[in-house]
């Protein structure tokens, strides 16, 4: 498997979009339908890509250390959002902060979008282990990992129907597929996609129906993916090689676009508003860790010299 995909960059960089577009609070109640069915898709489709790049044989050292390198700024912001959550009249208001309440929102549900960065790593060891330990076949080994995340879901700490489209993407990648070989490329996709989307019944992830979605909305995207210019396919590429600090700070810019939403109450439909605050938490989440990467701070950080790649 190469080290890019650019297909799977270019799937990131949409989904990674719709994320920061639909945790702006004045587009989501303002289209309540349409976020019910972004959410239906946009997180699974990040686990499936997880699973999919998800390499299970690697040694337990390096193992280690990406996790380790998730963990620090996954901790960082975590506490620093349960913070914010506590002092600010906000959806996810707390009333009070302590450290016991701090410390079961960090390492056992977690606020904001961070929840992703702790199913991820809760799916990534729990598939080393059941890789290193169990001597078996791939079938007995999936149907582990798959009850795993059903108790780890009795336990409270993830959702199993969330969870289990990280299974899928191990799936396809252990059978030796390609990831295009599954998710096959087509603009006709769009077709099956609006009418499931039709059904309200649909819109949940955990259903037939919300996995058709996923399935068909992965197809659609990457069937139009080679229709776009040149210049935008590497641009939606540079974004989808950088969703981690996206995921990290986007919520800092989030916020921030509360304060300015008043000066653009002059365009009923807030789609001026959308595109310049989603253009703005892009931004300025890259921009940040790039100010991390000059300031040296990203070795600290993300473990690495350069965040932005």
């Amino acid at each position: 498997m190469p080290a890019r995909i650019p297909e799977i960059d270019y799937l990131r960089c949409v989904l990674i979009l719709l994320m920061v577009a639909f945790h702006l609070v004045y587009i989501g109640d303002s289209y309540p339908y349409a976020k019910q069915v972004v959410y239906t898709f946009h997180m699974p489709g990040f686990l499936l890509i997880s699973g999919y790049l998800a390499n299970p044989r690697k040694p337990w050292g390096a193992l280690g250390r990406k996790l380790w390198w998730v963990f620090v700024p996954y901790v960082v912001m975590e506490a620093g959002y349960t913070a914010m959550c506590s002092l600010l009249p906000v959806r996810e208001h707390l009333d009070g902060l302590t450290l016991p309440v701090l410390l079961e929102k960090v390492f056992l549900h977690p606020l904001g979008p961070y929840w992703y960065l702790h199913t991820w790593m809760l799916c990534l060891l729990l598939q080393a282990v059941v890789w290193h330990g169990l001597r078996a076949g791939l079938f007995t080994r999936l149907m582990v990992f798959g009850l795993a995340l059903w108790g780890l879901d009795v336990c409270g700490l993830l959702s199993f129907p969330t969870a289990m489209y990280f299974l899928a993407g191990w799936a396809v990648a252990a059978s030796g597929f390609r990831f295009a070989e599954v998710f096959r490329p087509s603009w006709v996709a769009g077709l099956p996609l609006v009418l499931l989307c039709l059904f309200p019944a649909n819109l949940d992830r955990g259903c037939l129906g919300g996995v058709a979605i996923t399935f068909f909305c992965l197809c659609f995207l990457l069937g139009i993916c080679r229709w776009l210019p040149r210049r935008v396919e590497r641009a939606a590429c540079f974004i989808g090689r950088n969703t981690l600090p996206v995921l990290l700070f986007s919520p800092v810019f989030t916020f921030v676009s509360k304060l300015y939403l008043p000066y653009f109450r002059f365009e009923p439909t807030g789609i001026v508003f959308l595109v310049v605050s989603v253009a703005l938490g892009v931004a300025g989440s890259i921009g940040l860790a790039w100010a991390m990467d000059r300031l040296r701070v990203s070795p600290w950080f993300f473990g690495k010299e350069k965040a932005v790649r």
